[in-house]
């Protein structure tokens, strides 16, 4: 098999200039050029479809089928919303994206808004990314001044007009109708649905919200075709009517204890063992893993005998992770408390739950507080039952609440419990208090 070429971070990997000018210079623009000359919006949206093309953004949506989701006739305006809050722990592929290689994203919004007929792009931000927008806005002013952007771009009749909106650092917002309340001025509570967003999103108007690295792939599509996006990555599974594959490249980022944290670009389907001997230099300290966090907090914890599972968008849910997240794996070797891992977890969703639902809002802090007090060496044989109960309860999945985030937070605990249960009724018999300061366990 012919070694992988990265198509997302080859301008980066080179230390490429992220300027127009060099971007030009090593063929960007040439899709957008192609579009907006030969192609019609519809044949863009086909395009994209015919792909694969799924959202990077955590839920794996096939990105083409969302755009067809638009009214066919609606007189507009039409808003495409660039999602780019990434809040998920150990999560930094957009940044890098959106840092070294601004005019890569940029020309697959572009091409996006086009695709779609929506006239203006919100670029959504979160606050924390002060170097992304500084470098965004900059490449944003470039595209205005050579009409990339703007009226009538490169003379082709369409007009479109992307704005940065740096958000409040909420993980709420990233959840698409959460966002679009912050972009509106008004606090990230995510919307009921329906209507989606594709009926009635930002300012009541049809709208779609697609991830960074979405955009980013929709620019290589374009310019590459759909059979070469296709070429890469795990086919669906013929035996399974709800695989929609799992096809291109995709990011992956390495954290936690291993010997180097990095970003890489892989074809899906990549195992998390790769991942760490392979690429990321291996655990630290020459020690062992105890397990991962495969995709991002949300998507639950894999232990280390399951780190030959393959990171595609089925793969984690085949050892009871609820998906392959953003991709951002982060290891825990054998000396971490799973007790730890899963308070410093439990903390982090009791803060960032926007407190709308009611499930949510108290499980999540029942949770911290189970764990808090197990932590301290206080914790109960029914603890256990109790936080599989709750995890077990809330969520969108079994109907308690508006969006995704109780899922979220529910899903590390069963995972934990499932699969680390003697560990953590070990430490409830021992009444074990932890030595380990906070900080050296991820606190966020």
């Amino acid at each position: 098999m012919p070694e992988f070429e990265p198509v997302l971070l080859r301008r980066i990997n080179k230390k490429a200039s992220p300027a127009l000018d060099a971007y030009r210079a090593d063929g960007g623009y040439a899709a957008l050029e192609k579009a907006l000359k030969t192609m019609s919006p519809a044949q863009i949206v086909d395009e994209v479809k015919s792909s694969g093309l799924r959202g990077r953004g955590g839920a794996g949506f096939p990105t083409g089928l969302k755009w067809t989701f638009l009214p066919k006739d609606h007189p507009g305006p039409i808003y495409l919303c660039v999602n780019a809050d990434e809040s998920e722990p150990c999560t930094f592929n957009n940044r890098i994206l959106m840092e070294e290689d601004p005019h890569q994203v940029l020309e697959g919004i572009v091409l996006s808004a086009f695709a779609t007929r929506a006239s203006t792009s919100y670029f959504y931000l979160r606050y924390e990314y002060g170097k992304a927008y500084r470098v965004l806005q900059n490449a944003i002013d470039e595209m205005y001044s050579t009409g990339f952007l703007g009226k009538n771009i490169l003379g082709s009749g369409f007009d479109h007009d992307i704005f940065m909106h740096r958000g409040a650092a909420a993980y709420i917002c990233g959840e698409e109708t959460g966002l679009i309340e912050s972009l509106e001025g008004k606090r990230g509570w995510p919307r009921i649905k329906p209507p989606f967003p594709a009926i009635e999103g930002a300012f009541r108007k049809p709208t779609v919200v697609n991830n960074v690295e979405t955009a980013a792939c929709v620019t290589h599509i374009i310019d590459r075709g759909s059979a070469w996006f296709k070429s890469i990555g795990i086919p669906a599974d013929p035996k399974n009517p709800r695989d929609a594959g799992s096809y291109g490249p995709k990011l992956y980022c390495i954290s936690g204890h291993v010997n180097t944290p990095c970003c890489v670009e892989l074809p899906l389907g990549v195992t998390v063992r790769e991942l760490v001997e392979k690429h990321g230099g291996g655990v630290w300290k020459g020690k062992k893993a105890k397990g991962a966090i495969p995709g991002g907090i949300s998507m639950g914890i894999m232990s280390e005998a399951e780190f030959d599972t393959p990171l595609d968008f089925n793969g984690p849910g085949r050892v009871g992770c609820l998906g392959l997240g953003t991709a951002a794996v982060t290891i825990f070797d054998e000396d971490t408390s799973i007790v730890d891992v899963l308070y410093n977890i439990c903390r982090f969703f009791a803060h960032e739950s926007c407190g709308q639902c009611t499930p949510c809002r108290e499980g999540t802090g029942w949770m911290m507080k189970i764990m808090d007090r197990m932590r301290r060496g206080q914790g109960r044989r029914e603890d256990l039952r109790i936080l599989d109960e709750v995890a077990k309860s809330i969520g969108i999945m079994p109907g308690t609440t508006i969006c995704g985030l109780a899922d979220g937070a529910g899903w590390p605990v069963k995972n934990a419990i499932a699969k680390f249960h003697d560990e953590l009724e070990s430490y409830i018999k021992k009444g074990e208090r932890t030595t380990m300061p906070l900080e050296m366990v991820g606190a966020h």
